[in-house]
């Protein structure tokens, strides 16, 4: 290769590397998660631990008297979000928070849900529930779909995307919600949440932990 050739090959390839940043990918998206510290996340440490790449929420040795959340510093508003979970434990139950925000003095939290586990014999996988605040599910995925696709006590891949009012949840590559806000009065920012359910001795394992804001 011509020198010359080579310099403009070296200048390209340092370019592009300052402006991508040394965090993110070419697909732009982001790490939230260094899968060491909790640098960038809050909540009450005694739920949360780290291992093997992977926030562990919960114990499996005893009962967790609360909802407990590890949440970001930071807000976001347009976004994909990309992760692997995994829940395991008597009466697992445990969801990924998305355009949430922390209720002052108070362990819970209010925002949408991507719900992980079940509600008695239901699957509620990849679920849209409004914790806190309207207390229900603004949509459920179709069971004849969700319940083939959920890897039971395994990683199972989430992308939660959020664009303006409409809210767009897979699980396994699976579609589970395709949801419009009509509310305008419903807050479209807020942190990202990892939640352990009150309840049994269980555990939710959460990794890969990746964002991409829109526009």
């Amino acid at each position: 290769m011509h020198a010359l050739c080579r310099l403009v090959l070296v200048i390209a390839v340092t370019v592009c590397g300052t402006t991508r940043g040394a965090d993110e990918s070419t697909d732009g998206f982001k790490p939230l998660f260094d899968g060491k510290t909790f640098a960038g996340w809050e909540g009450k440490l005694k739920w949360f631990r780290i291992a093997e790449g992977a926030v562990v929420a919960g114990t499996l040795t005893e009962k967790i008297p609360n909802n407990e959340f590890l949440c970001t510093e930071k807000t976001f508003k347009n976004f994909e979000l990309r992760l692997k979970a995994k829940l395991v434990g008597d009466g697992a139950n445990a969801g990924i928070q998305f355009r949430t925000k922390r209720i002052p003095n108070h362990h819970e939290v209010s925002g949408y849900q991507c719900d992980m586990g079940f509600m008695g014999k239901d699957n509620i996988w990849g679920s849209l529930y409004d914790e806190s605040r309207r207390k229900k599910f603004l949509a459920v995925g179709p069971q004849d779909k969700v319940q083939p696709a959920v890897k039971l006590g395994e990683w199972n891949e989430f992308v939660i995307r959020a664009e303006g009012p409409r809210l767009q949840i897979w699980v396994n590559g699976v579609q589970t919600v395709d949801y419009v806000e009509k509310d305008s009065g419903i807050e479209d920012a807020g942190i990202i949440g990892l939640q352990i359910h009150s309840g049994p001795p269980s555990e939710a394992s959460y990794k890969e932990i990746r964002i991409k804001e829109l526009p």
